[in-house]
């Protein structure tokens, strides 16, 4: 397990999660770029982002693009006094802003965080209404391993065993705990999409898949 941990340490230059987050960097970079010739400048909404995920973006690209960003999260952000960065407190699932409000909608690793289905449509709908554009990253179910208990199949392991295994040890990024009803809520608190999943959610998108020794790792929906 030490290994897989290895691999997910976004720290680390030269892990997996690394590699895999500068890639679709430059995916976000086209993005940006097609807006910037369009307008002159573009506007990002991240969606359950912070801003030291942007650090993956060459700053002069951001800069150079005019590029300002807000982030939204339910919880109250630390505040940042970076210019580029407009922190808002508000639900992904309903947020306050026009449509087509922002030139590009993104969020990374957090749909499958959302909630059940109902709550993973009110997210897809709000992507979609905010921007033209929009970027979505999320793991995929049929990957061995699952990313967030960093253990391979515990995913496909029914959610009562799944619980028991955390109540045992930790796993992963998630603590071993004593109590059934706080394993319970940390093992829904993740919930992988497939690509029918994905495709259903998000039908003016084309899909593309990360992949690892020919197994899809994870998907990103990409209306550009």
């Amino acid at each position: 397990m030490n290994f897989i941990r290895a691999q997910q340490d976004y720290a680390n230059p030269n892990s997996l999660a690394s590699r895999f987050r500068r890639a679709r960097a430059r995916r976000i970079v086209a993005l940006i770029q097609a807006v910037f010739a369009e307008r002159g400048a573009c506007r990002i909404v991240d969606l359950g982002g912070r801003p030291d995920y942007w650090g993956v973006v060459d700053r002069q690209v951001l800069e150079g693009c005019r590029v300002r960003i807000t982030t939204v999260n339910l919880e109250d952000q630390a505040a940042s006094d970076d210019p580029l960065f407009d922190q808002r407190t508000g639900d992904a699932l309903a947020f306050d802003a026009a449509d087509n409000a922002f030139d590009i909608a993104h969020s990374n690793s957090v749909i499958e965080h959302v909630g059940d289905w109902g709550q993973m449509e009110r997210f897809a709908a709000e992507t979609r209404r905010l921007a033209p554009r929009y970027f979505v990253q999320t793991p995929y179910f049929w990957f061995p391993i699952e990313p967030h208990f960093s253990a391979p199949f515990f995913h496909w392991a029914p959610e009562p065993m799944r619980a028991r295994w955390l109540m045992r040890r930790d796993h992963g990024f998630m603590k071993r705990t004593d109590d059934l009803g706080e394993a319970m809520r940390a093992v829904q608190h993740a919930r992988l999409l497939d690509k029918a999943m994905m495709r259903q959610l998000f039908p003016d998108a084309r899909l593309e898949e990360e992949k690892v020794a020919g197994l899809t790792k994870s998907l990103m929906a990409i209306r550009a």
